[in-house]
């Protein structure tokens, strides 16, 4: 009896060693287009296996969930299908050290773990805005009573008494903080400064399930994303210092699509300003960004022809199919068809072909991408009746500017307004940076942040609409 309860003992150790060794936090470092972003992970044991969370402090973005993860024969599998990354890698003896692959959006990425935290330099960044800050600012919070959801952010007014117009910032796509910090550019810091220090209100506040803000973002859509903007409306509003008949808001990119949701749903905004907003349908929208970006990196026309062919198709498999149950087995069926059409050496740059498969419809499944893959923004466009700016880079390749800017002056028309101004800024990219080509990879190299261009137009127009 003695020498079993010495064997349970034991073995009951091997399994607590087993789960210190695995569990913590592991930090790595991923290296894209000569810019470091920093990835952690906290992995913690569960009655069912593990759990964990992801931060990417760079990008100010921290606590996202983990949906899948697994260690088995020494292999650490983690997934993440709300942001569609997926990483694996193999575990070192001693459990000091991960050495894997990180793949999203059908790219890859090396990516070491290791139990200390990485530093990194720090880009060089001269229009980021430091404290003390000529103007008050407070970190406050509201709730968006609709999704009931509690969010986070920070609201900045002229330092001097009075009412003043202000705007609710709109983050684009993926999970941003209330800095919308990308490629180390913290975008509505810069833009909230501007604003502020010229006599606009803002505020910016961190997307659902980011940083300090509750929610889940698995499961929210860009009309969510609405709600979480009007809810600050909603906070802007109880306030003594903000002039309560001109409150509007700025969106950028995916921000400039949720803008027009919002408006259609409040009488309540005064005004929009769409930054580099989508004015055609999704697909089209998207089409159009790969031929752009792929022919900015030298892929071949065949190439960017079937790329397409293939999404294109995939689109339509989503926008036609309404059982939910059905579309992720049909999606696989269509790209296992499909993909393989490739060649030999192709499919081998693809490596494993059902894990990528698995990947991408994990992908666009998602219940935010089943939303804007059907969505055309002429329908919200059409019923705003507030004043309207709609501007875009020349060189953006993400939002083409001539087709996205003729799409919203068009939905702007057919619904009667008649109080809008559109621009596109010549040599400006996608987030608004004096650019080369509009490459993406050009966003972390450039050292301004938002060009002044930009800023000054935003700040211009505001103005002379809310003293009117």
């Amino acid at each position: 009896m003695k020498k079993i309860n010495i064997i349970l003992l034991l073995l009951f150790s091997s399994v607590l060693t087993f789960a210190q060794n695995i569990t913590g936090d592991w930090y790595g470092a991923l290296d894209i287009q000569g810019q470091k972003l920093r990835i952690v992970f906290h992995i913690v044991e569960n009655d069912s296996g593990f759990s964990a969370t992801m931060d990417s402090p760079d990008q100010g973005a921290k606590g996202i969930p983990v949906s899948d993860i697994t260690l088995k024969n020494s292999i650490l599998s983690i997934a993440a299908k709300a942001i569609g990354f997926e990483y694996a890698g193999i575990v070192n003896e001693n459990y000091t050290k991960v050495a894997g692959i990180f793949k999203q959006a059908g790219q890859e990425f090396k990516l070491s773990l290791q139990r200390e935290a990485i530093e990194v330099e720090t880009p060089n960044r001269p229009q980021e805005p430091k404290a003390p800050f000529p103007y008050y600012t407070k970190d406050i919070k509201f709730f968006n009573s609709e999704d009931e959801v509690e969010l986070a952010g920070t609201i900045t007014l002229p330092d001097t008494v009075g009412k003043y117009p202000a705007v609710v910032l709109i983050s684009g796509s993926g999970p941003q903080n209330r800095n919308s910090e990308v490629f180390g550019h913290k975008l509505f810091l810069v833009l909230a400064d501007y604003l502020t220090r010229n006599g606009i209100g803002v505020l910016r506040f961190d997307d659902r399930g980011v940083g300090e803000s509750g929610g889940n973002i698995q499961t929210a859509t860009s009309e969510n994303y609405a709600l979480d903007a009007l809810a600050g409306v909603q906070y802007l509003q109880t306030r003594n210092d903000i002039d309560l008949n001109n409150i509007g808001l700025i969106g950028m990119s995916e921000g400039g699509m949720i803008a027009p949701i919002a408006t259609s749903l409040s009488d309540d905004i005064a005004f929009i300003v769409l930054m580099a907003g989508p004015g055609i349908p999704t697909p089209e929208l998207l089409e159009l960004q790969t031929i752009a970006i792929s022919m900015a990196n030298g892929i071949t026309e065949e190439k960017i022809s079937f790329n397409n062919s293939i999404m294109q198709g995939a689109y339509k498999i989503l926008n036609e199919s309404k059982e939910e149950e059905s579309v992720s087995e049909k999606l696989k069926n269509y790209f296992d068809g499909r993909l393989n059409e490739l060649s030999k050496e192709e499919l081998e740059e693809i490596g494993d072909l059902n894990n990528f498969i698995e990947r991408t419809v994990n992908q666009l499944t998602s219940a935010w991408f089943r939303y804007i893959v059907k969505y055309n923004p002429e329908e919200n466009l059409a019923k705003v009746k507030c004043p309207v700016l709609a501007i875009n880079g020349e060189k953006d390749l993400q939002v083409l500017p001539k087709e996205n800017l003729a799409g919203i002056e068009k939905a702007l028309k057919s619904g009667g307004n008649k109080n809008y101004t559109i621009k596109e800024l010549p040599d400006l990219n996608h987030i608004f940076q004096k650019c080369e080509t509009g490459n993406p990879d050009e966003y972390a190299k450039i050292e301004e942040t938002m060009n002044p261009r930009a800023l000054k137009t935003i700040t211009k127009w505001i103005l002379g609409i809310t003293r009117n």
